[in-house]
């Protein structure tokens, strides 16, 4: 393809077919791949990270629970920005200044651990996060142009199990590196400047974990921007960004948005939790770093799910398939929340799998018929990802007051509204 972006789809009728019908581009797909995998395993980190800041700063539930709140919250702040540069730079010139947003991020790591302050890691986490937003803002429409329109669907379930690959690999590694000396000294027990002293000693695991990925942001901003002139792109570059948020006046979509805010609150809520959940002597009673390492199977059981998805959305209709799995979550967490033991635990762990589908389903669900305001849209969902600042940090509240079985109803509710909406999609014939 020519190196040239289009920003009037009228005047050029090459880039308004590529918009409609799809790009047949296997490269860049991978590349788009390879970007979810990258801001999923970062996203899943805050897991670990929760625990870890949850010891040193003796924090409650809610209050460790703002970790989510800061990072969730720039999803808030930057999702129509990051449209809008799509709109002026384009998809991959986007993605690489959303890699190296990512990457600064990363580094303010270095100043928050020398602070020994747990604002300062919320700034940290914060600036990451605005990185990853622009990058989900180009990454879920550009999955959705780079193929066929009838199978987007699929192919962003497909994309979507990248996405859970690097939640499940992260989690991992991150437990054995950041939460390994947990507990080892009572935090609760130092004051004064050894207690400032142990703070620093003890973040620098978290700090070589986020200068590693630094580094590894830095290589993958390269090498997309050696792609930046790929596609000729379609944007509608008419009036303001913030009339983006008129989209919302179509009744499929505003739903869509609402349980784009639901669903990444609950499933952000259940993982937050999950280290905590399994420490109690009524589930599994591990200690925190064993607990860390499940996380990885909530996360894996959406990796499994995506990939099994990712065919069943071919034969079955989405709105249905999406109406299954949040009855499945809720069913689970009814299981669990009235449970002991291993039945309690493994079956928390299991949501993951119900998950799989539902980010991706209502994503497209909503996102039908945008044609040349899809970068739009985007934005628009990708801002109501805000629920992950605020379902959590509730959910950890009522956790402190009646304990985490209790807690479980929020993400249960959640369930109950994207039900509703996938029920509503499958009847829907309008576009």
């Amino acid at each position: 393809m020519v190196a040239t972006m289009a920003t009037d789809p009228n005047r050029d009728p090459q880039a308004a077919q590529q918009a409609e019908q799809g790009v047949d581009a296997p490269d860049l797909r991978w590349f788009v791949f390879a970007l979810f995998f990258i801001f999923g395993g970062i996203t899943s980190l805050n897991d670990v990270i929760i625990p870890k800041l949850k010891e040193l700063f003796t924090l409650s539930y809610g209050e460790a629970l703002l970790v989510q709140s800061a990072f969730f919250f720039a999803y808030f702040v930057f999702s129509i920005p990051g449209a809008a540069i799509v709109r002026k730079a384009g998809y991959m010139r986007t993605a690489s200044i959303g890699l190296l947003v990512m990457m600064a991020g990363c580094l303010m790591f270095v100043p928050a651990s020398a602070s020994a302050l747990f604002p300062v890691f919320l700034l940290a986490l914060f600036v990451l996060a605005a990185g990853i937003t622009i990058v989900q803002v180009v990454a879920n429409p550009l999955i959705s142009l780079l193929g066929p329109p009838a199978s987007t669907s699929s192919r962003l379930t497909f994309a979507q199990a990248f996405n859970s690959l690097g939640t499940t690999i992260f989690p991992y590694v991150g437990a054995i590196v950041i939460l390994g000396s947990l507990a080892k000294i009572d935090s609760s027990k130092l004051q004064g400047a050894a207690l400032a002293a142990y703070r620093v000693a003890e973040t620098r695991t978290v700090v070589h974990t986020y200068l590693g990925l630094a580094l590894a942001l830095l290589v993958v901003a390269g090498v997309v921007w050696t792609r930046r002139n790929r596609l000729k792109e379609a944007q509608d570059q008419t009036g303001s960004m913030f009339q983006a948020f008129t989209l919302l006046a179509q009744p499929r979509f505003a739903f869509g948005a609402l349980c784009i805010f639901l669903y990444v609150g609950a499933e952000v809520a259940i993982g937050s939790l999950i280290v905590g959940y399994l420490e109690q002597a009524t589930t599994l009673g591990l200690d925190a770093e064993s607990a860390g390492k499940h996380v990885p199977f909530y996360w894996g059981g959406a990796l499994l799910g995506r990939f099994i998805g990712s065919g069943l959305l071919r034969v079955a209709s989405p709105g249905k398939v999406l109406a299954g799995a949040a009855s499945g979550s809720i069913l689970l967490i009814l299981l669990s929340s009235n449970s002991e033991g291993a039945v309690s635990g493994w079956s928390l762990l299991a949501i993951g799998l119900c998950n799989s589908i539902m980010f991706p389903t209502i994503f497209s669900l909503a996102s039908k018929g945008l044609g040349v305001r899809s970068a739009e849209g985007s934005g628009v969902l990708a801002t109501a990802i805000v629920g992950g600042a605020i379902i959590p940090p509730l959910t950890g509240h009522i956790a402190d007051i009646a304990g985490l079985h209790i807690a479980l109803a929020v993400p249960a509710a959640c369930y109950v509204v994207i039900a509703g909406f996938g029920l509503f999609a499958s009847r829907d014939t309008t576009q």
